[in-house]
């Protein structure tokens, strides 16, 4: 949900450099891009209901033909003027758009700067997208051929779109799209809201930080101004500015939750009131609530009608259900289902285009992890935009991944790959598997007896989150893979290790983990890691997972509170990953309450734990034994291959 560049497949990475620099550059670039294209900015598209969304068009000088679009609508700022150097920005993607016989048109969602009404999450109403496709189709010099592209909030929307079979849209390209992603298989993140029916943090910050809360980006021009006055107001209004810096370390730590953004200066907006569209209040809705069904959010009822070119990243905030929301795409009808595509890369959030020679991904070195997105990208839009007999479909696979550890990219016609076997190691200690220096294992074997592994979680002492896959929480707070032994120190963190192992093993899928847990709260939280543990000992986490226990019947039932003491079968929504664990690594599995703020506090009390300003501490427990078989089952693929890395490393735009 953060703000990346527009279309980040096109992007070419450039730094600031001296601001003279700078604006020689950016001058050359606008100056370039006039000299091949007829720049319409300001364009006011007019809604079935009289409110106008702003457009800025970039379209060939060439006026004997007509051209596709690739459309880009964000929440962010996408004006073309940059106020502070006094220049303009950066305009490669649309410059590179026109180069490849393109019309750009980017757009802004409504209420969000320049574009009138009220803003809502997802792009709320959905029609607006209707009109805005329409709209595009009927433009004299438009083929009627649309294609979507943008990295996170500018990506989210286009899943519900893509399923309403508008006439103009001929492919799409989401990338980094989880919080499109509503209910889809086991998954009720409604939108990355939730994980395991724990509210995930980062929504406050980013609402906060980018004024979406409250239209805080909704410059207040009069109505009917011509599109030249707005292009004159858009030079000197500062559509950069941001709210005063926060300090989330302690912001996020409020209570009561959802007074969170009124506590650091801020009004409730969406976040806490009601939406401009009538619904519910986001933080006071459950996992399975109607509002999240009223919205934008794409669910698995909802079958898609556009081939998609699917990008996500093993370090983002949800991978595990985008991949649930691509296997559910290819499934659509006819030909559209075996034209979905997918592309799963070793970064976190948006970050496909900071590959390098030696990728790092928080704290580890993720080895060669560039991939020609700019060739795969217009070679996949030229197929289906242009209708070129290019290769893009045959010469590439259905799904192309990336393994860590191993650091290659690898190939498979799906996912999980069909060669991955479940491969179950079973938690065990003698009940001290408190902390690093515990005795707690991974084992093929259940023991016998049951010696269960007691902590205790305080709510004002959470384990504190450290790397995971996650954006926009500040910069207190860094994602990707990062050494977690100072956590592992921690009384109330469970440790198991396999031991070194003696040979290699690579786990590409699913990875399902099942606990067996008592308390003396009425709900409580329980939490996982997977870890990749070197022979040095550095302890890197691959992913990570929560379970609130009073869920453990299902989202679409009330909730069930415990019992004290008794012993409750709790199953974890599916991770999913590509690793290598190298011989003499160890696969480790950390079990706790809490991973704040990544993931909010459970309160354990019983309450809706969102309006509640106290909380209360649990003593918790992990049970393992021939009646309680807490596990891990990892999904065990062939090692990769040298041909198979040649492979997969191969090409991937479309020959002409």
């Amino acid at each position: 949900m953060c703000a990346p560049m527009l279309l980040p497949s096109l992007v070419f990475s450039q730094g600031r450099g001296s601001d003279a620099g700078l604006i020689a550059r950016r001058n050359a670039m606008e100056k370039e891009l006039e000299s091949i294209a007829i720049i319409e900015r300001k364009v006011m598209v007019p809604m079935r209901d009289g409110k106008r969304m702003q457009a800025d068009i970039y379209r060939p000088k060439d006026e004997s033909k007509k051209y596709p679009i690739i459309f880009s609508r964000t929440p962010y700022n996408f004006n073309y003027w940059d106020v502070e150097l006094g220049a303009p920005r950066d305009m490669s993607t649309e410059l590179e758009a026109v180069k490849h016989g393109y019309a750009y048109v980017e757009m802004n969602e409504r209420g969000r700067y320049f574009s009138e009404g009220d803003y809502d999450i997802l792009g709320v109403p959905l029609t607006d997208a209707d009109d805005e496709l329409a709209w595009m189709g009927g433009l004299p010099w438009s083929a009627d051929k649309v294609g979507l592209i943008g990295c996170s909030s500018t990506a989210e929307w286009q899943l519900n779109v893509a399923s309403r079979g508008d006439k103009a849209l001929a492919a799409f390209i989401p990338e980094s799209f989880g919080a499109g992603v509503g209910r889809v298989g086991p998954y009720y993140e409604q939108g990355n809201w939730f994980r395991g029916g724990a509210v995930q943090m980062l929504f406050a910050p980013w609402l906060y930080d980018y004024g979406l809360s409250t239209n805080d980006g909704k410059p207040n021009f009069p109505a009917g101004m011509s599109r030249e006055a707005l292009v004159t107001a858009a030079k000197s209004y500062d559509l950069s500015a941001h709210p005063p810096a926060v300090d989330w370390v302690k912001g996020l730590q409020h209570l009561p939750e959802k007074d969170l953004l009124s506590a650091v200066g801020a009004q409730h907006g969406i976040f806490a009131d009601t939406t401009p569209s009538g619904k519910k209040a986001m933080i006071l809705r459950g996992p399975n609530d109607a509002a999240w069904y009223e919205g934008g959010l794409w669910n698995d009822s909802m079958k898609i009608k556009a081939p998609g070119l699917w990008m996500m990243t093993w370090y983002d905030i949800s991978v595990a259900p985008n991949l649930a929301a691509y296997n559910a795409a290819r499934k659509a009808d006819g030909e559209i289902g075996n034209e979905q595509y997918a592309v799963i890369a070793p970064v976190p959030h948006c970050s496909y285009k900071g590959a390098s020679e030696h990728t790092m991904v928080g704290e580890r070195d993720m080895g060669d992890a560039r991939l020609d997105y700019d060739a795969l990208t217009f070679a996949w839009f030229d197929h289906f935009l242009k209708g070129e007999s290019n290769d893009v479909l045959t010469k590439n696979p259905k799904v192309r991944y990336y393994t860590m550890g191993s650091n290659k990219w690898q190939s498979s016609d799906v996912w999980p790959p069909a060669n991955a076997k479940p491969v179950t190691y079973y938690l065990g200690s003698s009940g001290r598997a408190n902390s690093l220096n515990g005795d707690g294992v991974l084992a093929s074997e259940l023991q016998g007896k049951d010696a269960a592994d007691k902590f205790t979680y305080d709510p004002m002492n959470p384990v504190p989150t450290h790397g995971g896959g996650f954006c926009c929480m500040g910069a207190a707070y860094r994602a990707g893979a990062l050494d977690q032994r100072s956590e592992e120190m921690r009384d109330d963190v469970l440790v198991y290790s396999t031991g070194p192992l003696k040979e290699g093993m690579e786990v590409s899928g699913p990875v399902d983990v099942t606990l067996y847990v008592s308390s003396d709260a009425k709900d409580t939280d329980f939490t996982v890691r997977l870890i990749d543990v070197l022979p040095d000992g550095t302890a890197f986490n691959v992913e990570d997972n929560i379970q609130r226990v009073r869920y453990r019947e299902g989202y679409d039932k009330p909730p069930v509170w415990m019992e004290k003491d008794k012993v409750y079968k709790v199953v974890f929504q599916p991770m999913q990953t590509s690793i290598y664990f190298a011989p003499g690594h160890q696969v480790r599995i950390e079990v706790s309450s809490s991973n704040f703020p990544r993931f909010d506090r459970n309160l354990n009390t019983g309450g809706d734990n969102v309006s509640e300003a106290t909380g209360v501490i649990a003593h918790n427990a992990v049970h393992h034994a021939k009646e309680f078989p807490s596990s891990v089952t990892l999904s065990v693929a062939p090692a990769l291959r040298a041909d198979a890395a040649t492979a997969a490393n191969a090409p991937v735009g479309g020959t002409q």
